[in-house]
């Protein structure tokens, strides 16, 4: 297997690495020491097309495989392993549920948006006392008439603070059922929506 940049991937390793040393390296020790989310970093890695890597180009992306997505989150993350993962969580996390499971409808409205990186998308799975276990978390969805109400938490979300869309998974079903979970796409500005305090232990 040839494992060397092809053209398109090596057009896309020199991007990054233009960006990195202006945009990236002179601040991710200062993000760090602050710990401050860089999102004006993220949303001109948007512009350069980083963060719709796999999403067709109809919705706004780049249209690209997954041979060039791992090139973007290597490349960015040789930079800063950070930013590598924040590029890594919308482009698989948020903007990828949205993708491989949305309608077109859904993908009209939210792909084009997160794939130009004009709003940051995080995905709410992990609980305070269940952590990753999907089928023990205590967030429940239940239905209203046309429409869900979700009550829960959820902690330790990579953007929670700083995403404009979340895909959030609730229990719709029973305890230990796996196909009681649904994904539900919410935005910032959703009533009973929001991020709480930083909390250092």
């Amino acid at each position: 297997m040839d494992f060397n940049y092809n053209e398109n991937q090596k057009m896309i390793a020199d991007t990054i690495r233009s960006f990195g040393e202006k945009h990236i390296k002179p601040k991710f020790m200062e993000w760090d020491e602050t710990q401050e989310f860089p999102v004006e970093c993220l949303k001109q890695l948007g512009e350069l097309g980083m963060l719709g890597v796999l999403v067709p180009t109809e919705y706004g992306g780049s249209g690209l495989s997954y041979t060039e997505y791992v090139t973007v989150v290597t490349e960015v993350g040789r930079i800063c392993g950070s930013v590598g993962l924040s590029v890594a969580a919308h482009n698989s996390l948020c903007t990828g549920h949205i993708l491989q499971f949305g309608n077109d409808e859904q993908k009209k409205k939210w792909l084009p948006k997160l794939a130009t990186g004009q709003w940051i998308g995080a995905w709410g799975l992990t609980e305070a006392n269940t952590g990753s276990d999907a089928m023990r978390m205590k967030c429940v969805a239940t239905q209203d008439g046309d429409d869900w109400v979700i009550n829960g938490a959820k902690n330790w979300i990579t953007h929670g603070k700083s995403s404009d869309v979340m895909v959030v998974l609730a229990r719709t079903g029973e305890l230990l059922d796996s196909r009681g979970i649904t994904a539900f796409v919410v935005e910032r500005g959703t009533p009973g929506f929001s991020a709480g305090k930083k909390k250092i232990n």
